[in-house]
């Protein structure tokens, strides 16, 4: 079949409040009164363990602490922020400005983000002074509908090729003059290095005001400087050329790395056909607001998530997934913003607010990650703070000591020195990281997983272990009536005793009793005085009488203990895999309904996925230990049975003592094991996702997606390790070359910004990586 029939899947997204924990019936039937009120943001008991239902789906994700505070959010586009050392130059320029409560750059996208105790034209105003006078022009977004929605062109910008172009001339006629007259032509070659030299100085002096004394530039000018002082123009003018060409190809390799972030808000539509009261409108898409109906048609994106209301359309959801096939959904299915209508034309009702689609979230994620550093990322940061005035003091050292303590020559160690002035600079340090983590985020976001930021990144490229839960994550989450034995009563009477008790909830178990009841057309009425009884099950009371709902071990809790024919029969449903829970009045059973959940269909292969990259598998459930061994060997894994949310913890805590391990669940009732393990990944859409307690997210709700994290997220790190140790490599090599006059001032300046363009052009690589499998 060509197409992805959406009907299968789409009915797991909404039972929040069904966990492996719930579910299990074998060990702990307890959905609880939080399923009768599973959408009333109250706190419920589930197995002994408290937490809050999770919001409703087209809920905001939660906010950072910055964003619930009472400051005023200022946002600016800024164009010609090119390197995330340009960006750092921003930052600390911004510091010193009065009225200032935080700051925030986001290289990947071009944002500068500042957060101030009150709206005011003449704080702005003054920001947005401070960036021109850096060099760079900022772009204020006045409203969230702007955020994502300008111009996201990152292409290289060829007026830069002007001054190169200029140069470039000025350097053939100084040497055509050096040919026929030495005298004139190093004059031409002293005034062709002041020319070049005079853009670099003015952005030096900037920079030194604004508290960046030991940028690029600043020893750039020193250098060039002081080969002009000693006589040697020729090398200045050459240090400058070679400068410029590697600042114009660290800005071209920087552009195609930020194309791939970019080309998510691409995908938003200008104008969206809007239908009000049958008449169709062309209005611009950020004027959208929930409930409103629109038409797209065949080839047209969708400009927020709606709800289908047409009775079914095929969806491209390559963009923002990864999947090539198109998916089939039917009428009241939701489709995420970004997405392409490939065959009809068709209408739909939109449900997020403005600047709040799959698309924006997406992209305020990736935003958000860039603050969240790896550790690697951190230690860079830091060592570069003190690296760059180091070597500014040992050049100065190798300038004057030699000379004053041993008689050597002054222009052999002033050559010497300015050499190192040029290897002092950490560009290629700085962006080895940043690069590969905006790269590997991108990338990611492509193939349906949202990663939170470099330091989840690293953590997720460590894991050794992954340990899942197994309702909805290994399972489809939507359990079947396999068995209904009834005792003294007509198996009728069961179902409809038992429906009557769960009817109302939203739990999977207690949904595919209700179901199964209403296929055999009983009529059910709801039994009163329905409450749980924590850890143990649900009761209710029907024509006065009160039946409990319980897993076979609860029983004896609230009712007499079960004959041994009945726990031969519990025995053999549950060795078949299947979960069982009976139907008790206080003195005796009332009678036994077993259910299966099957595996989810991509379960199989994402496991022998993770074994050839050598992860092991382990499962965590509630479940009873027969049925989970039969869903284990089923995947070839290991596990552990009976357990509560308390005891996952504690599986999991004992676990990372001795390896990495990573715990994929839903992320809400399994945030406690998932908040104690080297990494979190939670199951869900793009919309609805809990990252909150997760590392990553796999919004195409494809176990596929696990494997294909994993592999990303190692050759990421490898390629962080790699430019990481070039970086410093080629800094050493030139460090000591240039120490013992082996290199000059031109190979210095070329060791720089060629380091700085090759470790950028090694982090696209990880923009293209795809697995093998």
């Amino acid at each position: 079949m060509l197409y992805n029939n959406k009907y299968m899947h789409h009915q797991h997204h909404h039972h929040e409040c069904c966990h492996d924990d719930c579910l299990n019936m074998a060990h702990n039937h307890v959905h609880l009164s939080h399923d009768i009120t599973c959408h009333q943001e109250s706190i419920h008991s589930c197995g002994g363990d408290t937490h809050t239902t999770s919001k409703n789906e087209f809920d905001d994700p939660p906010d950072d602490p910055d964003r619930l505070s009472e400051k005023i959010k200022l946002t600016w586009k800024i164009k010609g922020m090119d390197c995330a050392h340009c960006a750092q130059q921003i930052e600390n320029s911004l510091k010193a400005l009065p009225n200032i409560n935080q700051i925030k750059i986001v290289f990947s996208t071009e944002k500068l983000v500042v957060f101030v105790p009150q709206y005011n034209e003449k704080t702005i105003k003054l920001i947005e002074n401070k960036v021109i006078e850096l060099g760079y022009k900022p772009i204020f977004e006045s409203s969230p509908e702007h955020s994502h929605h300008h111009d996201h062109s990152h292409s290289f910008d060829k007026k830069a090729l002007i001054p190169l172009g200029v140069l470039s001339g000025l350097i053939v006629v100084s040497y055509i003059l050096l040919l026929f007259n030495q005298t004139v032509g190093e004059y031409a070659f002293m005034v062709t290095a002041i020319v070049g030299l005079i853009p670099i100085l003015k952005e030096a002096v900037v920079l030194t005001r604004s508290g960046t004394p030991f940028a690029i530039e600043s020893l750039m000018s020193v250098s060039a400087i002081g080969a002009l002082f000693i006589r040697a123009a020729e090398e200045a003018t050459m240090v400058i050329f070679l400068f410029m060409i590697g600042e114009m190809l660290e800005g071209v390799a920087t552009s195609k790395a930020k194309k791939g972030i970019s080309s998510l808000a691409q995908l938003m539509p200008e104008e969206t056909v809007i239908i009000i009261d049958g008449v169709r409108k062309t209005v611009a898409s950020h004027r959208l607001k929930p409930d409103d109906i629109i038409e797209i048609s065949s080839g047209g994106r969708l400009p927020a998530d709606v709800i289908l209301i047409s009775e079914q359309a095929n969806i491209d959801e390559s963009a923002l997934t990864g999947e090539s096939i198109p998916v089939n959904y039917l009428s009241g299915d939701k489709v995420l913003a970004g997405s392409l209508v490939v065959d009809n034309t068709i209408q739909l009702k939109v449900v997020s607010e403005v600047g709040q689609n799959a698309v924006d979230r997406i992209l305020q994620l990736i935003e958000d990650a860039e603050e969240r550093k790896a550790p690697i990322e951190r230690f860079i940061d830091k060592f570069s703070r003190y690296y760059t005035p180091a070597i500014a003091l040992f050049a100065l050292l190798v300038i004057i000591a030699p000379p004053l303590l041993f008689n050597a020559d002054w222009y052999t160690w002033f050559y010497r020195g300015l050499t190192l002035l040029l290897i002092g600079c950490p560009c290629a340090l700085v962006i080895s990281t940043p690069a590969v983590i905006t790269s590997a985020l991108s990338n990611a976001a492509k193939q349906g997983v949202l990663i939170k930021g470099g330091a989840s990144l690293e953590h997720i490229g460590s894991v050794k272990l992954v340990a899942f839960d197994k309702t909805g994550t290994l399972t489809e989450g939507k359990p079947q009536v396999t068995d209904v034995i009834s005792q003294d009563i007509a198996k009728e009477q069961l179902l409809t005793l038992v429906a009557a008790i769960e009817s109302g909830s939203h739990h999977s178990i207690a949904k595919a009793i209700v179901d199964y009841a209403l296929q055999n057309q009983l009529n059910i009425n709801e039994a009163d005085n329905r409450k749980a009884i924590a850890g143990v099950g649900v009761q209710g009371e029907i024509d006065n009488q009160t039946f409990y709902i319980v897993s076979p071990s609860k029983v004896v809790t609230v009712s007499s203990p079960l004959k041994d024919e009945h726990t031969k029969i519990i025995e053999e449903l549950e060795n078949a895999g299947k979960t069982v829970v009976v139907a008790v009045t206080s003195q005796q059973l009332m009678g036994i309904i077993a259910l299966q959940d099957v595996l989810r269909a991509d379960a199989i292969t994402t496991m022998n996925e993770l074994n050839k990259l050598g992860v092991k598998t382990l499962m965590l459930t509630g479940d009873n230990a027969r049925a989970a061994k039969a869903i284990a060997s089923q995947l070839g894994m290991d596990y552990r049975a009976e357990l509560l949310p308390a005891d996952k913890l504690a599986e999991i805590e004992k676990m990372r003592i001795s390896t990495s391990i990573a715990m994929v669940g839903d992320g809400i009732n399994d945030s406690p094991a998932m908040k104690a393990a080297t990494a979190s990944i939670a199951m869900g859409s793009g919309t609805d996702v809990a990252l909150e307690a997760a590392d990553a997210a796999l919004t195409k709700n494809s176990l596929l997606s696990l494997p294909k994290l994993i592999g990303l997220t190692r050759f990421a790190s490898r390629n962080i390790k790699q430019n990481v140790t070039i970086a410093l490599g080629i800094k050493l090599v030139f460090l000591i070359t240039s120490l013992f006059g082996f290199t000059g001032l031109w190979l210095a300046v070329l060791a720089d910004s060629g380091t700085t363009a090759i470790v950028t052009a090694n982090a696209l690589r990880v923009l293209k990586f795809k697995n093998k499998s």
